[in-house]
């Protein structure tokens, strides 16, 4: 059962600015992924669901979580059915990402008041997710749309929360284009927890990253 509402998840979304994307079959080196973002500032993590027996890693990296790292919100991503949606949530995911637009999978998070963000590429898509309860849309890939997409689905749906995903970079110049065009938090993946980093189990300086990219959205925001 998920411990945060989908109003706080929301919230926590639009404060901090941006979410971490991971995942790793490895429970250890999950772990500590998921402290050096905590450390960095991060109170979200989405973990991807790419692999084989990914939830039994997820359970174990939510039990940490819970057990070690006050505040810190996990869900989980890359869901592609209600069915995989339940199972993730009856392991405590506070958020659920998807791909496309899933009317079983809104309707399966939203039985649990669990924030599901599904991932859309119209106007008609964002505005059908919103209909069936989307607190934020995710735009994927988002590096296909760019900037100017968010800006012009702003004009005549203001009330619209976007997160895009895929094209990001942690870099100021690439913060402000998604930040400035409307942009209410961004999803972050491997140009964050880079191959590099894990291969040279260098989680301090993973650590020093998300503090700088956290530091740059206050700075973008100010």
């Amino acid at each position: 059962m998920a411990k945060y509402s989908r109003i706080e998840v929301a919230m926590t979304m639009k404060e901090n600015g941006m979410i971490p994307l991971f995942f790793h079959s490895d429970i250890e080196i999950s772990k500590k992924v998921l402290k050096a973002c905590y450390d960095g500032g991060s109170r979200l993590m989405e973990f991807t669901s790419r692999g084989d027996f990914a939830f039994e890693v997820f359970g174990a990296l939510n039990k940490y979580a819970l057990a070690e790292l006050p505040g810190m919100i996990l869900g989980v991503g890359s869901v592609t059915d209600a069915a995989a949606a339940s199972l993730y949530m009856q392991l405590g995911a506070n958020f659920i990402v998807t791909p496309v637009l899933r009317e079983d999978i809104a309707i399966a998070c939203n039985r649990r008041k669990v924030l599901w963000s599904p991932g859309c590429g119209t106007l008609t898509e964002i505005a059908k997710a919103e209909e069936l309860g989307c607190e934020i849309v995710k735009l994927f890939p988002a590096d296909i749309y760019g900037p100017e997409f968010i800006k012009g689905i702003k004009g005549p749906s203001p009330w619209t929360s976007i997160m895009p995903t895929g094209g990001v970079f942690p870099t100021e110049e690439s913060l402000s284009s998604w930040l400035n065009a409307g942009a209410t938090c961004v999803g972050i993946g491997s140009q964050l927890i880079s191959k590099e980093i894990l291969d040279n189990n260098d989680f301090e300086g993973l650590k020093n990253k998300v503090s700088e990219v956290l530091e740059i959205i206050k700075k973008i925001r100010k």
